[in-house]
């Protein structure tokens, strides 16, 4: 990039209406959205298809193999091109780690605005998600471009796994341990740097969390004692731990102050640098959420902040606990905590067919 592109390109998340995960269409909208969509046959071969709003749909092939199958895409988190690249590639890969899958390929998605981005900063984000392919083990076999108003980035994923070893989010059992991966705090780092408010360390720590790859999931489908799996993304910890609870029609409970955060959100949080899809998230899914008596704005806007690139969140068996946060360990995530229970079945008459209780 010559001097004078670097003077002149504008910043990137100066050019989309929302960054990362947080352009996720609203829960309640999407639901409104697919509400009146035809529902097709699906073969039996079809593992998992759309019904809990799971991470990825999972295909079987024969009686050792299906084919784990998704996409994910975004506009601009940061502004340095090639972390963009490195963040949107990892974002889309955890969904292929986390229905217990091994990536085997992925395809390339760009659609940037040619002409307001030079060739050589949409170059720089073709290559930092490449550079996370290759730590994945993977080819970027192919993919597709176009010429786009906002600067667009994403993968189509393909992994395999065992038929026996695919982990979905439905299947948590009453009894069960939570346990989650990463901590939570992105969105609110990103608000901060959209506003200048994110100092370089902050700036280090976001995109360290948001570039490491989801490689213990697995490793966790082989324990017989973890039920369910499933990676907190735009939803936040709130939303995607609801879809655990209504696809297993339980209910959830999180101890609040076991649940991991990045450095310095809370006080970020509390200064108002939080994102609307936190707000919209909540909006769409609070019904479904009880909240302990003089719960902070702050906390409950991280409960429901976007992440992106965000942890496994694990059911599993108490006795399969120890093992699954050595697995973590052994992966390099230090951060990764028990954070609450499935504490039992809900009524039938519990909104949405589960509920979230926040201790």
């Amino acid at each position: 990039m010559t001097a004078a592109e670097k003077t002149t390109e504008p910043r990137l998340t100066s050019l989309s209406h929302g960054g990362g995960c947080g352009c996720k269409i609203a829960p309640g909208v999407l639901a409104e959205i697919l509400e009146g969509t035809s529902a097709m046959a699906c073969p039996k071969e079809l593992l998992v298809g759309i019904e809990t709003a799971d991470d990825a749909a999972v295909y079987q092939l024969n009686a050792e193999q299906a084919v784990v199958a998704t996409t994910d895409f975004f506009m601009p988190i940061v502004d340095d091109p090639y972390d963009f690249g490195r963040i949107a590639a990892t974002n889309a890969i955890s969904d292929v780690y986390a229905m217990g899958g091994r990536p085997i390929l992925a395809l390339a998605l760009v659609g940037m605005p040619v002409g307001v981005l030079s060739t050589a900063t949409i170059a720089r984000i073709l290559e930092g998600g490449a550079s996370v392919c290759r730590a994945a083990g993977i080819p970027v076999a192919g993919g597709h471009t176009i010429d786009s108003v906002e600067p667009i980035y994403g993968l189509v994923a393909l992994g395999l796994v065992h038929p026996k070893r695919v982990k979905r989010n439905a299947d948590a059992r009453p009894g069960d341990v939570l346990v989650l991966g990463k901590p939570l705090g992105v969105g609110v780092m990103s608000a901060a740097l959209k506003k200048d408010a994110l100092g370089a360390a902050g700036y280090a720590q976001m995109v360290a969390t948001t570039t490491q790859l989801n490689t213990p999931g697995p490793e966790l489908a082989e324990l017989p004692g973890v039920h369910a799996l499933t990676d907190v993304t735009g939803f936040g910890l709130a939303g995607h731990a609801l879809e655990i609870a209504r696809g297993a029609r339980c209910e959830l409970r999180i101890d609040w102050s076991a649940v991991p955060l990045l450095s310095g959100v809370r006080e970020l949080a509390a200064a108002g640098r939080v994102t609307g899809a936190s707000r919209n998230n909540w909006a769409s899914y609070g019904a479904e959420v009880v909240l302990p008596e003089g719960f902070a704005a702050a906390d409950q806007a991280l409960l429901t902040d976007p992440q992106t690139s965000g942890g496994l969140l694990v059911s599993c068996a108490p006795a399969a606990v120890d093992e699954v946060l050595a697995v973590f360990r052994r992966h390099g995530f230090a951060a990764a905590a028990v954070i609450g229970e499935v504490s039992g079945a809900v009524t039938a008459a519990a909104p949405g067919g589960g509920r979230l209780v926040v201790a």
